[in-house]
């Protein structure tokens, strides 16, 4: 029954309300945390940042997925300088200064190898005669890779993230090319980046037929692809993912201590943002919920004859404990307020 009244009698439509509301309630989120001093300043931009990754589920129902908005921490400067954009951003630096600064319309491949120079395995021993063929070998095991590389150029892809290393002289064919690499990048932004750009994380070339290629399904597009500076590092972004949208928000602060708290608040307003999006509606705060609720079910309890009347009584009751709790922690009193509330809310 207290479910019902809420439902109709308290919640509002959020997409009837607008904006406000969403920064209200973000705002609620951080008031009495870190981030509670510089206004509306963050609540605007957790709106912001969720809002720009609004996706659908299989029943079209709109989701807004918090784990798409990627924050990233950079020492120096005031929390003010602070800022938002729309695109996924990463902590690495393309591998060659020779590089482009952005590639638009890039051709994205993840790969979860490195290309190296080609090394026997473990335990694998080649017994040779003839010294030339030694350096035969060698040539071979550079040449593999070098193949590697020339397939992944030919299947037309102009950006590699990689988890792990890519040797000079294949990433300086890259270069020549004019595709950018960046390596050494994190498995929970390479999947990231695979999910959002529409690619595959591949850990092999290799096919069902035994040899090696490219499939084209697993190459993923985004809009554009650059190198931007941050503080005093090299940061890559990416924008327009194809598959999923992605925004990035960008603290700064003093120290790490600063920075990680700062985030902590950031996502408990995110969170809270979803919550709001997701069920598209929103109830008054400031304890006039618990004391509309105590007014109604009083009322209620004197439409039953048994003695579930006491029950209901004493669970309204109940309910006052968070508005005299509220009012005893703002230092106001919390009889008067409570005698106020529930006249306001018997009119």
């Amino acid at each position: 029954e207290a479910c019902k009244f809420i439902a109709d009698q308290m919640a509002l439509k959020v997409d009837k309300l607008g904006r406000d509301p969403l920064v209200s309630v973000a705002m609620t989120t951080i008031s009495s945390k870190i981030l509670g001093t510089y206004g509306t300043f963050f609540a605007e931009m957790a709106v912001d940042a969720l809002s720009a990754v609004k996706t659908s589920d299989f029943r079209g129902k709109a989701r807004y997925p918090v784990n798409a908005v990627n924050i990233l921490k950079a020492k120096g400067a005031s929390a003010r300088e602070s800022s938002y954009f729309t695109g996924y951003a990463l902590y690495r630096p393309f591998t060659s200064p020779a590089m482009k600064r952005s590639l638009k319309s890039p051709k994205i491949l993840v790969i979860d190898f490195d290309i190296t120079k080609t090394r026997m395995k473990m335990g694998v021993n080649i017994v040779i005669d003839n010294p030339d063929e030694l350096e035969a070998i060698r040539k071979r095991e550079m040449d593999i890779s070098s193949e590697r590389a020339r397939m992944i150029l030919d299947a037309g892809v102009t950006a590699v993230f990689s988890t792990r290393g890519i040797d000079d002289v294949y990433v300086k064919m890259f270069a020549e090319a004019g595709a950018i690499t960046v390596t050494r990048v994190p498995k929970e932004d390479a999947r990231r980046i695979a999910k959002g750009t529409g690619a595959a994380l591949i850990t092999t070339l290799a096919n069902l037929d035994g040899d090696e290629s490219v499939d084209a399904s697993s190459i993923g597009s985004a809009e554009l692809v650059e190198q931007v500076r941050l503080s005093d590092d090299d940061i890559v972004v990416i924008r327009g993912a194809k598959e999923q949208h992605a925004s990035t928000v960008i603290l700064r602060g003093a120290n790490d201590y600063m920075l990680d708290e700062m985030e902590r608040s950031f996502h408990d307003s995110l969170c809270a943002v979803k919550r709001v999006l997701e069920s598209g509606a929103v109830v008054p705060g400031g304890g006039s919920v618990e004391t509309a609720l105590d007014v109604y079910l009083e009322s209620f309890a004197t439409t039953l004859g048994s003695r579930e009347q006491l029950a209901i009584v004493e669970f309204a009751n109940a309910l006052l404990v968070i508005p005299k709790q509220l009012s005893v922690n703002a230092a106001k009193d919390s009889i008067e307020l409570i005698a106020k509330l529930r006249a306001y809310h018997s009119a």
